[in-house]
């Protein structure tokens, strides 16, 4: 039996636990994901990377704000719910005194639509088949639903992989390439080495969570065993479905660089936050304009080009 979340992650439960207590009890769970869970060259400034699954969109924006911890109207949160789901925001309780969350804050069915057979897209998808930590849970039937929505997840991985496969792998290569493929679905500041960091954090974790769905698949005759105990795509994938998911990603990777002017919405001091953020996965030292500062959405473009163009190609050593 692995040790309660509070003895893994003590400072991550508490900031959950304060969240929830904030939010009129319409929180079903809270996992963590990202670099502090995975300690991949996280820093004294970074937060803890939140997913925050909710009932009601309504009833957990106006509990943050009748203690002061939104930051945003109420009613733009619930609007932007409803628009390329999850809202991203930041919760920095009594201004950083109890650590500083990055939220994910997704409803219970947006949370299954999103890991679903249709998704949308791969933004929340790409995490989740990642290592995660279920922090908070209302009980165990509700860890037991997300645990089991994750695992669909995982049991799907070959539908939309098996255009990128070529010869033969096992559980740990085929988590290498999901990652890379992730990876690519997005613009991001890390360097271009920051898919293998992240893999070889999480080998073990992949290693086990999709050997069983690689059996099964071979067992339904979609995949072959090898001679070395690798697998390999019993048969081509069709054109048409190539087609498919290459459409899909590119779709998801324009719904992605949409959220960025979304999380401007949501996300209280976002602009500091990317500062930090790059200058830790480059090297740099980043100073703002005044014009930079007061009106990014219109003249930090030429920056987030240059950025994007000079990425380090391997991950920088703490």
């Amino acid at each position: 039996m692995s040790d309660p979340p509070e003895t893994r992650w003590p400072e991550a439960t508490a900031l959950a636990e304060r969240l929830v207590g904030q939010t009129a009890g319409s929180v079903r769970a809270v996992l963590m994901y990202g670099s502090r869970l995975l300690k991949t060259n996280p820093d004294r400034h970074s937060a803890l990377d939140f997913v925050v699954i909710v009932d009601d969109y309504r009833s957990f924006y106006e509990g943050l704000a009748e203690v002061g911890e939104l930051g945003r109207p109420v009613l733009l949160m619930r609007a932007l719910s409803r628009v390329l789901a999850p809202n991203v925001i930041a919760y920095v309780p009594d201004d950083g005194a109890h650590g500083i969350a990055k939220c994910l804050v997704i409803s219970a069915d947006d949370f299954e639509r999103a890991l679903g057979p249709d998704l949308p897209d791969h933004f929340l998808l790409g995490r989740m088949i990642q290592r995660i930590g279920v922090v908070w849970a209302t009980d165990e039937a509700q860890e037991s639903w997300v645990r089991l929505v994750i695992a669909g997840a995982h049991g799907r991985l070959l539908d939309w992989m098996a255009p990128y496969l070529d010869g033969p792998f096992d559980a740990s290569a085929l988590g290498r390439r999901i990652l890379e493929v992730c990876y690519q679905g997005e613009l991001r500041p890390e360097s271009r080495g920051r898919a293998g960091k992240i893999f070889e954090a999480q080998a073990q974790h992949f290693a086990h969570a999709l050997a069983p769905g690689l059996e099964a698949a071979s067992a339904s005759g979609t995949l072959r065993v090898t001679d070395d105990a690798h697998y390999e795509l019993a048969s081509p994938v069709p054109p048409a479905v190539c087609r498919r998911w290459r459409r899909h990603f590119r779709r998801s990777k324009a719904r992605a660089t949409l959220r960025w002017s979304k999380h401007t919405l949501t996300f209280a001091n976002w602009l500091p936050y990317i500062v930090r953020k790059v200058e830790r996965h480059t090297g740099r030292t980043i100073q703002l304009t005044v014009l930079e500062e007061k009106l990014p959405l219109i003249f930090l473009w030429p920056r987030v080009v240059h950025v994007l163009l000079t990425r380090p190609r391997r991950e920088l050593k703490p």
